[in-house]
């Protein structure tokens, strides 16, 4: 029998328990369930009343699946009673929930009555779709017949370059005036060299310059994590492809979000890589001061082994994760279930890790609204002048909502860019200043779960807008971000985003990594 570590509260039982679990340690579990006649265990259409008719249960079975917890919610009902409720992921994709009702006794903590339930993953629908792919292949480019991605199927945003193809920028109009490209972008060329094959070329925001993955020309990919829901962009049809199973990778860009964005709501594990550390020659650029080159993944270690193919050989060696981190006035930008959901995952994430869970106060952040007009200020500055005299040759060539972003652009003064440029500079030094090396900062990756389809504009707007607020700090700061999908909202999907110091990209998806296994459970920090 596995020792029952000491245990002062609800949470370290509860831990203690998911570590005999983990183990099926059968007389752990029974030291851990209330010995009487009355103490419960259902599942499904069963209910088991006893703790003899329990640990008989457990002998029978052949262990609990393997799973992971990512999130746990706590309530005290009484000074001797709490109730602890466990969201879990299975190896097959499935979810379920365990609620137990612990109580205190002369002896400890013990589960007076428990219940457990499941939900099948869903099963991806046959494509292809218009609206998620430009064009597809089998494969549109194979990779080397050996490498660490071997058998890993991409979908490329449609800004990279992929030889014999035109960049078609998420615009007809671009597309037809486009070139065929003679060589692959240099990440592209990367994963293929990796072993990598190219599903196909996805859709994006036009020009990559939206949060919302709506293109007027070319519909609105579905969402399978959330039906109804949009997918978020501007890297849209990668993040569609990779949910919906017909990519196991997507290429994509994050400027200000948009590979963070749809990770969120599409339930994903998304990456955006320190600002100059992954190679963008043959990317269409957008605002080059944040463009950023990362990936999406529907599996963390896929999305390790492949980011471990873009980084320069000097990021192999990464300093761990050491300490867990909340700013809660961060936290506070997103909406009250997010928030409640964020809690409940890093309680869940530090007790996996066996790492201390801080509070911190990023210095500088009663200034938040002042950078977030810089960096928009500069961001689109920088669209304009690398855009402007192709959207002036075309005009209604873009969506009104994308062509106002453009628009706004134009009118910034050189003086209005050198202010916005010393705010920024002064934003970088303060973020950077906050996360020393081994501290992993976590905040939601977005406001809220997804918008519907067909939501008000002005709603998709103030929902950018807000979830901006997030996702512009690391952009403005060339911080790395990693977001795994360990929050959720009514049963949709929110990510957590972890940010790290300008390099620690393998450290933080090396958390990720470590968070999504469910084998070899630690112990409890406080166990």
């Amino acid at each position: 029998m596995t020792d029952p570590a000491p245990a002062d509260g609800p949470l370290d039982a509860f831990w203690s328990y998911e570590r005999a679990l983990a183990a099926d340690d059968v007389a752990a579990l029974d030291h851990w369930f209330l010995d009487a006649a009355d103490t419960l265990r259902a599942e499904g259409t069963t209910v088991l009343t006893g703790h003899q008719a329990i640990a008989d249960f457990r002998r029978g079975r052949a262990g609990a699946p393997a799973r992971v917890v990512e999130r746990v919610h706590t309530t005290r009902v009484r000074s001797d009673t709490a109730v602890v409720i466990a969201e879990t992921r299975r190896a097959d994709g499935s979810r379920g929930l365990q609620t137990q009702v612990w109580q205190r006794t002369d002896a400890g903590w013990r589960v007076r009555a428990a219940h457990v339930s499941a939900v099948p993953r869903r099963v991806p629908e046959p494509g292809p779709d218009p609206a998620v792919w430009r064009v597809s292949g089998q494969p549109l480019a194979a990779g080397a017949p050996d490498g660490p991605l071997s058998g890993v199927g991409v979908a490329v945003k449609d800004l990279f370059a992929v030889a014999g193809h035109p960049i078609g920028a998420g615009n007809p109009r671009w597309l037809a005036e486009a070139p065929a490209e003679d060589r692959h972008a240099d990440a592209v060329r990367a994963l293929l060299d990796a072993g990598a094959e190219l599903a196909g070329i996805a859709h994006t925001d036009e020009l990559a310059f939206g949060l919302a993955g709506t293109n007027t020309h070319y519909g609105t990919p579905a969402n399978p994590a959330a039906p109804g829901r949009i997918t978020g962009g501007s890297s849209s049809g990668p993040a569609a492809a990779v949910a919906r199973g017909w990519a196991d990778l997507g290429l994509a860009t994050d400027t200000a979000g948009s590979i963070r964005v749809p990770a969120s709501y599409c339930g994903l594990y998304g990456w955006r890589p320190t600002h100059g550390a992954v190679p963008t020659r043959g990317l269409l650029p957008l605002a080059p001061a944040f463009d950023t080159a990362g990936l999406l993944a529907r599996d963390a270690d896929v999305l390790r082994t492949a980011a471990g193919t873009l980084l320069p050989d000097s990021a192999d060696a990464p300093e761990p994760v050491r300490v867990l981190a909340v700013d809660d006035r961060l936290t506070a930008l997103a909406e009250p279930g997010v928030r409640a959901s964020l809690e409940a995952a890093c309680r869940a994430l530090a007790l996996r890790t066996g790492l201390p869970l801080t509070r911190l106060a990023v210095p500088g952040t009663e200034r938040l609204d002042a950078w977030f007009r810089a960096f928009r200020t500069v961001q689109a500055a920088q669209a304009w002048e690398r855009h402007g005299a192709w959207i002036d040759r075309h005009p209604g060539a873009l969506a009104p909502d994308v062509a106002a972003r453009f628009a706004a652009g134009r009118e910034v003064t050189p003086a209005q860019l050198t202010a916005a440029e010393g705010e920024l500079a002064d934003a970088r030094s303060l973020i950077t200043s906050a996360l020393p090396p081994g501290t992993a900062l976590l905040l939601p990756a977005t406001s809220g779960p997804a918008p519907r389809v067909g939501a008000p504009p002005a709603d998709v707007e103030d929902t950018r807008a807000a979830t901006l607020r997030l996702t512009h700090l690391a952009s403005l700061a060339g911080l790395p971000a990693v977001v795994s999908p360990l929050l959720a909202v009514h049963g949709l999907p929110v990510g957590l985003c972890a940010l790290g110091e300008p390099g620690a990209d393998l450290s933080l998806l090396n958390l990720a990594a470590q968070a999504a296994r469910p084998e070899g459970l630690p112990r409890c920090p406080t166990a």
